[in-house]
C-alpha cells in the first residue's frame, strides 16, 4: 500500500513540475539556471522515499566559475539524490531519446542541457565541440556521467574519456561528486530508507594535463571517487547501524 501511495505522490509531483516548469521556462528558454531550480525541486522528492539525503559542498563552491561536474550513475534515484546538489548555471548532456519521455523531455530541453546521440560516434564527437565552445562563450559548467550509463549495483564503472577531453580542451577544472550507494537500498514499502550522502569534492585542475593524457586523467579522477565513495558507504553504515542500537 506505501508503495502504491508513494508512486501516486511522485508522478502527480513530476507531472505538475514538468507542466508548470515548461510554461515558466518559456520566458526565458534554455536558460541554464534553470537546471539547478528543477533539479532540487525533483531532489525534494527525497523524504517520498524514505531518505535522507545530506548535502556536503565546499565552502566556496559557489564561486568555482566555469567546470565540469562528473558524478557516479547508480540508477534512477540519481533525480533525487545527486539533483540535490546542482549549482547553478549548469547544464547536463544527455541521451537524445530523453526528449520523448513524456512531460520531462519537454523540460529537459527548455532547461538548456545538452542532447547526444550515443550511436552516432561523429554527432557525439561534436558534441563535445559544442561542449567546449559553450565554455568560450558564456559562464557555464557541464554535468556529465563518465560512466556512460547506470551501474545499477556494479560498483563505480570505467570511465569514458569524453567529460575528460572537453575539460582539456576549454581549460576547466573538473569537479567530482560522490553520491554513497542506492542500489538494492530503497524498498518502496518500507517507511525508513535511510541516509544518502551526496558530497562535492574540490575542482581538479586539468591544465597541467595535455590532450595525450586523457586517459590518465579520467583515471585519476575515477581513483579519487571511489575512493570517496566507498568512505561515504563506511559512513552510511556506521551511522545507520549506530542509529538501531
Amino acid at each position: 500500500m506505501l508503495s502504491i501511495l508513494r508512486l501516486i505522490v511522485v508522478v502527480i509531483y513530476s507531472i505538475l513540475v514538468c507542466v508548470f516548469g515548461c510554461i515558466y521556462c518559456l520566458f526565458s528558454p534554455r536558460n541554464p539556471k534553470h537546471v539547478a531550480t528543477f533539479g532540487h525541486m525533483f531532489g525534494r522528492l527525497a523524504p517520498v522515499f524514505g531518505l535522507k539525503v545530506e548535502r556536503r559542498l565546499p565552502p566556496d563552491a559557489a564561486n568555482f566559475g566555469n567546470a565540469i561536474y562528473i558524478a557516479n550513475h547508480q540508477n534512477n534515484y540519481d533525480m533525487v539524490t545527486a539533483s540535490s546538489i546542482v549549482q547553478p548555471p549548469t547544464v547536463t548532456v544527455g541521451k537524445k531519446s530523453l526528449v520523448w519521455i513524456p512531460f520531462f523531455g519537454l523540460l529537459y530541453w527548455l532547461t538548456g542541457n545538452l542532447l547526444i546521440d550515443r550511436n552516432n560516434r561523429s554527432r557525439a564527437h561534436s558534441t563535445i565541440a559544442a561542449v567546449v565552445d559553450q565554455f568560450k562563450k558564456r559562464r557555464i559548467s557541464i554535468w556529465m556521467f563518465p560512466e556512460g550509463t547506470r551501474s545499477r549495483g556494479r560498483g563505480l564503472l570505467p570511465f569514458k574519456t569524453g567529460a575528460f577531453h572537453a575539460a582539456i580542451a576549454a581549460g576547466v577544472p573538473v569537479i567530482p561528486v560522490c553520491v554513497s550507494n542506492t542500489s538494492n537500498k530503497i524498498k518502496l514499502n518500507r517507511l525508513n530508507n535511510g541516509l544518502v550522502i551526496v558530497e562535492m569534492l574540490p575542482p581538479i585542475d586539468t591544465s597541467a594535463w595535455g590532450k595525450d593524457q586523457v586517459r590518465d586523467l579520467a583515471a585519476h579522477c575515477r581513483e579519487i571517487m571511489a575512493a570517496k565513495i566507498a568512505e561515504l558507504d563506511q559512513e552510511v553504515a556506521e551511522r545507520e547501524a549506530a542509529e538501531k542500537r
